[in-house]
């Protein structure tokens, strides 16, 4: 009597225990396959100098301007991805630039009813990700379709919690795409503390490059599609073997002459045969972060081949209505220089808040130029600024920054005051 007592009462604690578990179970929802993420920033700037197109030109004439002030919204971005299992992946990233575009067409009551189209907010809508992903291990992973292209510190590192100043590094963001993105292919893996990506990507179109900018301008497209007669590679080591610490190296290289909606085939006779207008980048770029301590910088160096023939012919480009193509030298190379430091003074407590007191300062110049082209000196510029991140929540920082832009004696310098509140997050549902 007592055995089977003692047997009803085993069953029935294993049949209740067994409820518990099955419920609990019940109440654990499965991972996730689909990610949801971005980052977005808003800014008000006051600038203390003119913003008139001739300030270079006639400096005297605007070394009292009273200044202007500005508020934006310099990205705001939507990113989305899902695991199909199996190793297959795909991500996509859209981005609304300066609060987008807000195009209508109006019925004008006042006008005999006439159509108008008007543009009512400036600014970009730009699919800068959209990528299938096959991975076979952590060490060899293929991705095809929309990338970014990862040369320099800030491409492979754009959201706003990846740099102290209000917007994004300006040397950088001069001479070089920011973010830059393109269709291709992409090789990548990881092994230990390092991480490895070679890309194949269509060639720039030289006919968009400039002084101010270089190549910046030469992965846009202003058509439905982009040329690609030629291909280019690019490459990126990081290490990441001490922690806390990541040392980088990247390269890009391509030809970018004859690139463009149409391919000019010059004779023989022409001074344009043969050209082919080479592209080759280098660069560096570090990153340390502590408890105490964020210290990250960069140098860039980029030369263009045939950058004479390449000035001619841009130069020369027509001038009828609607020709989306600058009409201006391109430097033969370009280069930047940066470092920034912080200091978060709220180390020595335990709360996850964070004030960095920070420095920054960038030398770049965007038009060195070939032979037989004049020097643009107000091309090159140094930028000296330091402020304040707030960070609340890892996900969100608040900054302000006061800068001064420095150029050559002959002009102006640019003093200025920004803030911002910007967040960054990447969530599971």
């Amino acid at each position: 009597m007592r055995t089977n007592l003692l047997l009803a009462t085993c069953g029935l604690m294993l049949t209740l225990a067994g409820q518990r578990i099955f419920a609990q179970s019940d109440t654990v929802a499965p991972k996730s396959r689909l990610t949801v993420g971005g980052y977005g920033e808003a800014v008000y700037s006051r600038h203390f100098y003119s913003d008139n197109v001739f300030r270079y030109s006639f400096s005297d004439r605007y070394k009292d301007a009273g200044g202007y002030g500005r508020v934006d919204l310099p990205h705001a971005v939507i990113m989305l991805g899902y695991d199909f299992g199996h190793g297959w992946s795909m991500g996509t990233e859209i981005e609304f630039e300066h609060g987008g575009v807000e195009a209508a067409t109006e019925k004008e009551t006042e006008e005999t009813g006439e159509f108008e189209q008007e543009i009512e907010r400036g600014g970009e809508v730009a699919l800068e990700q959209f990528w299938v992903q096959k991975s076979f291990s952590p060490y060899l992973n293929i991705r095809a379709g929309h990338i970014v292209v990862p040369i320099g510190m800030t491409n492979n590192n754009h959201t706003p919690n990846m740099f102290f100043s209000v917007y994004r590094p300006e040397g950088e963001n001069t001479i070089m795409p920011c973010t830059w993105h393109e269709t291709g292919v992409s090789l990548w893996g990881r092994a230990a503390a390092w991480r490895y990506e070679v890309q194949l990507l269509p060639s720039l179109n030289s006919n968009l490059f400039n002084d101010a900018g270089w190549i910046n301008g030469g992965s846009a497209s202003p058509y439905e599609f982009r040329p690609a007669n030629g291909l280019s590679g690019a490459v990126r080591v990081d290490w990441t073997g001490i922690e806390g610490l990541r040392l980088s190296l990247s390269g890009f290289a391509g030809n970018s002459f004859n690139n463009d909606i149409t391919t000019t085939i010059y004779p023989e006779t022409s001074r344009y045969h043969g050209a082919k207008g080479t592209v080759v980048i280098g660069a560096f770029d570090f990153a340390f972060r502590n408890r105490w301590l964020t210290m990250r910088g960069n140098f860039d160096y980029g030369y263009l081949g045939d950058a004479a023939l390449i000035s001619s012919r841009n130069k020369n480009q027509t001038t009828m209505t609607g020709n989306p193509y600058p009409h201006t030298p391109v430097g033969e190379r370009a280069w930047d220089a940066s470092i920034e430091a912080g200091i978060n003074l709220l180390s020595w407590s335990n709360s996850r808040q964070k004030l960095y007191l920070f420095g920054r300062y960038d030398h770049y110049d965007s038009f060195v130029p070939a032979d037989g082209y004049t020097d643009v000196a107000w091309a090159e510029r140094q930028l000296l600024s330091c402020g304040i991140n707030y960070v609340p929540i890892p996900e969100i920082v608040i900054k302000a920054e006061g800068g001064l832009r420095m150029l050559d004696s002959q002009y102006n310098n640019e003093p200025w005051v920004a803030v911002a509140v910007t967040w960054t997050g990447f969530f599971k549902h």
